[in-house]
C-alpha cells in the first residue's frame, strides 16, 4: 500500500455536503454524480489517477460492483444505504484518514487482512521480508512473531509452514484483537499471546524469531505523512531518539536465549539504522548478519544466525 498524500480535512452529514465553495452534486441520484462528488473532493490533494484508483477500490467494495459496472453503470441509481455508505467513506477519506482504514482491509502476500485505527496497517516492505524468509526454502518448526501487529506476518507464515508451531506477540490488546480475526478469517491457527517484550521472555526452542518493531526516530515524526501521524498507532511506529535500536536489542538479546542453534533472527529497520542492527546483532555473538536492501535501493531487512 503506498502513502498517498492527504485531502484537506472536510465535514460530511450523509446527503448533504459541507464543502464550501467546491461546487459539489447535492442531488445524488447516480453513480455518476456520486463519482462526480469524489473526483471533486479528492482532486484537491490527490493526482488524477489516484483520484480514480481511490474512487474505484471505495465504490467497488460499497456496491459490490467490479470495474466494468463501475464504468458502464454510471447512470444506474444508488439506493439510500448505498448513498449513505458511499458519503460515510468520502467523508473519512476528506478527513486525511487512510484508505485502508476506510475499506477495512488490505491486502498481504495476497491475503486479505482486516485493519482498524488500532493496527499498523502493512507495508510493502514487509511483505517483501516475509518473501525473503519463504524464498530460502528453509523448514521452520517454531516461528514467533514479535510485534505482531495485524498478524500480517504469523499468520502469512503460518500458511507457508502448515505444520509449525507459530506465536504472535503484541502489547496491544487492540491489535490482538484484530489478529486473531485475521488469524479466523485466514484459516490459520496461530497462538497469540498479548505481552510486552520487554517483560516476556520468548518461548525456547525457536528456529524463527522475526519482527517488524518500532524504529522511526521522534524527531521524524513531523516529516512523515500527516495521515501516518494522525491515524496510525504511535506505539507501533516511533522509537526514542537517545536509544532508536533498543526494541533490537531487547528482541535480539532474549532470542539469543530462545533460538536453537543455527536458528534465524529476523528483522526490518529503518534505512538510516540498518547497518547499525547488523554490527549489533554481530558485536552479540550471531553469525552470518546480512543487511539487504528492499526493492527502492534502502538498507532495510537484517537477518542473523544463531
Amino acid at each position: 500500500m503506498h502513502h498517498l498524500a492527504t485531502p484537506k480535512a472536510a465535514t460530511f452529514v450523509p446527503g448533504r455536503f459541507n464543502y464550501p465553495g467546491l461546487g459539489l452534486n447535492t442531488k445524488l441520484h447516480t453513480l455518476g454524480s456520486m463519482l462526480d462528488n469524489y473526483r471533486t473532493v479528492l482532486s484537491e490533494r490527490y493526482a488524477p489517477s489516484e483520484v480514480r484508483a481511490i474512487s474505484r477500490m471505495v465504490l467497488s467494495d460499497v456496491l459490490g460492483w467490479d470495474v466494468v459496472q463501475l464504468e458502464t453503470g454510471k447512470e444506474r441509481s444508488l439506493d439510500e444505504a448505498s448513498m449513505s455508505r458511499s458519503l460515510d467513506a468520502l467523508d473519512r477519506l476528506g478527513a486525511g484518514e487512510p484508505l485502508q482504514y476506510v475499506l477495512g482491509h488490505t491486502e498481504f502476500l495476497g491475503a486479505r487482512f482486516h485493519v482498524a485505527p488500532g493496527v499498523l496497517i502493512p507495508r510493502p516492505e514487509t511483505e517483501e521480508m516475509v518473501h525473503k524468509v519463504i524464498e530460502q526454502g528453509r523448514r521452520f518448526r517454531r516461528i514467533v512473531d514479535v510485534g505482531t501487529g495485524s498478524g500480517c506476518i504469523a499468520i502469512s507464515l503460518k500458511s507457508a509452514y502448515p505444520e509449525a508451531e507459530v506465536i504472535g506477540i503484541d502489547v496491544s490488546p487492540e491489535a490482538m484483537e484484530i489478529a486473531q480475526r485475521n488469524g479466523v478469517a485466514n484459516k490459520a491457527e496461530v497462538i497469540w499471546r498479548t505481552a510486552s517484550i520487554v517483560d516476556l521472555p520468548l518461548p525456547e526452542g525457536c528456529d524463527l524469531v522475526i519482527s517488524n518493531p518500532p524504529y522511526i526516530p521522534r524527531s521524524e515524526e513531523q516529516d512523515m505523512a500527516e495521515h501516518v501521524r494522525a491515524h496510525e498507532p504511535s506505539m507501533a511506529l516511533f522509537v526514542d531518539d537517545d536509544d532508536p535500536l533498543f526494541f533490537y536489542r531487547i528482541i535480539a538479546e532474549k532470542a539469543l536465549v530462545a533460538l536453537v542453534p543455527s536458528g534465524q533472527l529476523w528483522f526490518e529497520g529503518h534505512y538510516r539504522t540498518a547497518s547499525a542492527v547488523g554490527e549489533l546483532l554481530e558485536s552479540m555473538g550471531y553469525s552470518t548478519v546480512r543487511v539487504s536492501t528492499d526493492l527502492s535501493g534502502h538498507q532495510r531487512f537484517i537477518n542473523a544466525t544463531r
